[in-house]
């Protein structure tokens, strides 16, 4: 059927060309939106004419045919007009194209603004041209296109036929400009680190490999960029931050995609306490600047994201969410409690892994509003200084809004012959097949030892920051073009 539908439209792309019209013109002096017409002339009376002339292009959407004369709807970024084509307005020949035009074919519109009998403000057509011939046609119009499979992989047409997807884009735009307003004004500089890395690292994340051909050398694409804003950091910049995208060779789902935005701050002579208050601020400006409130719905949940927010230390939020009272229990009994409630590991835990299993377990879906879990066991990552109170901790921060992690903060570790002896460390889990441990970099470690100052970092997801201020449900409606298996004949 379909290409039944593509022959047709081939065939009136030719009868186009015999009028001596091109279907693909290089220009059009496009002048005005849909959006600015219609709120421009709501006021405007029934079967009022106006002298105005507008000049629009979009995308025909629907044609109705009354003889030697038609309406038409067209959609440009702003949403849909109506138009109104009279034969004896435009010539024979002009109206001639008319017929020759399809749903998804792009026009260009110059005419006189007028509301109908019906009363819907309309453009009365002085002069039409076609800009594009659409030689494959758009889903059914009545049943839209529903299926998410499609919707990600051809998100061309996924714009056109659910113009609200657009809206979730623009705000993702808002959003990235309210975050780097946010960090200009308080004097960060925005800086770049390399894609492609001789040494990955900065996460616990498999990475993805390539080759540069020139050096026969294998490279890695970046997990995260904290490794190379320390050695910037090292180097006199004082306040930094990287917002692109990061790498990770791991499964997706629904807060997961193996390339995802996300931004990281480096901040000179702060600790974590900073990063957590910064963090609050961030997202209460970006709501603010984007949304006109930090009052929010998600998924049913009314949340605020009001600075300040709530702080748990990991063991609290297991006392108060899981009911469990860490401190009471032995290593075996807290095994015991992981085994009763289905919680995976692998291999022997140890006290603090135990302790981040059950909090991943029975905690993270139960932080609805927007919490700081604070004071992670030492085994959580091996970037993060020691607690200044407790040496089985670090000073280490994770917000969670809606059941799931936004972000990572800590008060980072500077001490290089520490630092050295736990990336040893994970170097050795590397080499036993833990494919996310961190491996050994000498070269930070030698900045290191140039002297990196007392100093903080703040990591934020910001593909998860537009889910929540967007309504998404999934990571995939609010990046254009999520990563997607190749598709099969199967």
């Amino acid at each position: 059927m379909e290409n039944k539908l593509i022959e047709e439209r081939l065939k009136k792309l030719e009868e186009i060309k015999k009028l001596g019209i091109n279907p693909y013109p290089y220009k059009f002096d496009q002048k005005n939106h849909t959006k600015e017409i219609l709120e421009k002339y709501e006021k405007l009376n029934r079967e009022e004419k106006t002298k105005d002339e507008v000049s629009i292009a979009g995308r025909i959407m629907t044609i109705r045919e009354m003889g030697k004369a038609s309406f038409a709807h067209i959609q440009d970024i702003t949403g849909k007009i109506q138009i109104y084509i009279r034969e004896d307005e435009i010539g024979k020949e002009n109206y001639s194209l008319l017929k020759k035009l399809d749903l998804g074919d792009l026009v260009g519109i110059k005419g006189l603004i007028f509301r109908t009998k019906m009363g819907e403000v309309s453009i009365w057509v002085k002069e039409l041209s076609i800009l594009a011939k659409s030689l494959r046609p758009l889903p059914e119009k009545f049943h839209g296109l529903k299926d998410t499979e499609i919707r990600y992989r051809k998100r061309y047409v996924d714009l056109i036929v659910n113009p609200e997807v657009k809206e979730v884009f623009i705000k993702r735009a808002k959003i990235y400009k309210a975050i780097r307003e946010f960090l200009d004004k308080r004097g960060f500089i925005e800086v770049r680190t390399p894609i492609l890395q001789t040494q990955y690292g900065g996460a616990n994340a498999r990475p993805f490999t390539t080759k540069i051909n020139a050096w026969n050398m294998q490279v890695y694409l970046r997990i995260a960029y904290e490794l190379d804003l320390k050695r910037l950091i090292v180097g006199g910049f004082e306040k930094i931050y990287d917002l692109s995208s990061c790498f990770r060779n791991e499964d997706a789902d629904r807060t997961h995609n193996p390339e995802f935005a996300m931004m990281e701050i480096q901040w000179a002579y702060a600790d974590y306490n900073d990063a957590m208050k910064l963090t609050e601020e961030l997202w209460d400006y970006v709501a603010k600047e984007v949304l006109g409130t930090t009052k929010i719905e998600y998924m049913n949940n009314k949340i605020e994201l009001k600075a300040p927010w709530k702080k748990l230390t990991i063991k609290e939020a297991i006392k108060e969410l899981a009911k469990i009272d860490i401190n009471k229990l032995n290593d075996e009994e807290l095994l015991d409690k992981i085994k009763n409630n289905k919680i995976e590991y692998e291999g022997e835990p140890n006290r603090g892994e135990m302790i981040l299993l059950l909090f991943e377990g029975l905690c993270e879906d139960k932080l609805i509003q927007p919490t700081h879990i604070i004071d992670h066991p030492k085994e959580s990552c091996p970037l993060a200084k020691i607690h200044r109170k407790n040496p089985e901790l670090i000073e280490r921060v994770e917000p969670f809004i809606n059941g799931f992690e936004v972000g990572n903060c800590y008060t980072e570790l500077n001490d290089p012959i520490l630092q050295k002896k736990l990336l040893e460390e994970q170097a050795k889990k590397g080499r036993g097949g833990d494919e996310e441990a961190h491996p050994m970099d000498e070269d930070f470690i030698e900045a290191l030892e140039i002297g990196l100052p007392p100093n903080t970092g703040i990591g934020i997801g910001v593909d998860r920051m537009v889910m929540l201020l967007t309504g998404a449900e999934s990571i995939r409606d609010v990046i254009l073009f999520p990563t997607m298996k190749p598709k099969t004949d199967n």
